[in-house]
Order: structure tokens, then C-alpha cells, then sequence
């Protein structure tokens, strides 16, 4: 049982995805809730899983170079990293085979790191989170893991889905190429 139970507004916000989408809609799916800063995963129209993540540290927004997390209708695009290790770095999509260093508590480390898995989104509403100024995958919008556990649960990404190592290796396992990523705040 899920951690914490998304809304009704979330459950409204996903039908509505699953109808205006139907290509995406028989896939399992994700809902990023900015405010609760949780991801719940579905399958159909169950709730399956909850996942604490963080979202960017300078709020929401779609627009190129702003650091920000974009909010509405995204689906997974690429899936990158199904064999790599716990915590390894990745740099441009590519594995390194380094591992990085967990932060304790609260702790920065010197530079951001993506680790383990990464899911690779694409924005799916035009003029939103698609096309020029705006794109999400352009943009290098991922679900990934990151080096500093002790900061998940709060703001504190420049502009990505962040998660915990073991949680993002689980989710890149339930989610699949094409599966809808709807952020709301």
C-alpha cells in the first residue's frame, strides 16, 4: 500500500491523461506530485507504488535553461542503464563504471550526479513541455538516481526527477518505454 494516497485531483489529471493520450494509456504510469514531492506509480487504474523523490530546488516551470521542474504530460522516451550498478555515475547517458559516494543526511555533494538508472522524458502537450523554448527532452528531463539520498523529499534538483538508487532501480523495472509521466504541482 502506497505511503501516501494521491488525490482526486491527481486520479482526474491522470484520466483525463489516459483519454487525451490513448497510445500511452494501456502502459503503467507515473504521477509526480511536486507539492508531497512523491512519485505513485500506476497500473491501470491502481496505485501500485510511492516513492519519495525531489524535484528542482527553484520550483516548477518549462521553459529552456531555467532549472526548473516542468510540470504536465510526459512519457518515458528512453530508458538508459538496465545493467548498470547500484549508484553508478552516468555523464551524457553514458555509463562511467564509477560509483559515486552516498551523501549522508543533508549533505551537497561538489556536482550533480546521475546514478544508477535513468528514464529519459519527453513532453507530450505542444507548447508546454513540447517544441521550442519549451522542450522537456531537449531540455534533458530525467527520473534518475542520485548521490544525495539525505536531500529526497525536499526541492533540491536542477530541474529532474530525482530518487533514491534502490527506488529509481525499481521503477526503471515498472515503468516501460511510452508509459505517461504526468507532474502536477
Amino acid at each position: 500500500m502506497p505511503a501516501v494516497e494521491p488525490t482526486r485531483q491527481m486520479l482526474a489529471r491522470y484520466a483525463e491523461a489516459r483519454g487525451r493520450f490513448p497510445e500511452h494509456a494501456s502502459y503503467p504510469a507515473a504521477i509526480v506530485d511536486v507539492s508531497s514531492q512523491r512519485l505513485h506509480v500506476f497500473a491501470g487504474e491502481t496505485c501500485v507504488n510511492s516513492y519519495p523523490v525531489s524535484t528542482s530546488r527553484f520550483g516548477t516551470g518549462e521553459k529552456q535553461d531555467s532549472y526548473k521542474t516542468p510540470c504536465g504530460v510526459h512519457c518515458v522516451a528512453e530508458k538508459i542503464g538496465e545493467d548498470a550498478a547500484f549508484a553508478e555515475i552516468f555523464r551524457a547517458r553514458k555509463r562511467t563504471h564509477q560509483v559515486a559516494r552516498i551523501e549522508p543526511g543533508d549533505n551537497r555533494s561538489d556536482k550533480e550526479c546521475i546514478t544508477s538508472r535513468i528514464l529519459w522524458l519527453a513532453g507530450l502537450e505542444e507548447g508546454r513541455n513540447k517544441g521550442a523554448g519549451v522542450d522537456s527532452h531537449a531540455r534533458y528531463i530525467y527520473i534518475h538516481g542520485t548521490d544525495e539520498e539525505g536531500l529526497i523529499g525536499q526541492p533540491a534538483s536542477e530541474g529532474c526527477v530525482r530518487m533514491k538508487n534502490r527506488d529509481v532501480m525499481d521503477l526503471f523495472k515498472r515503468l516501460e518505454v511510452s508509459s505517461l509521466v504526468i507532474i502536477c504541482e
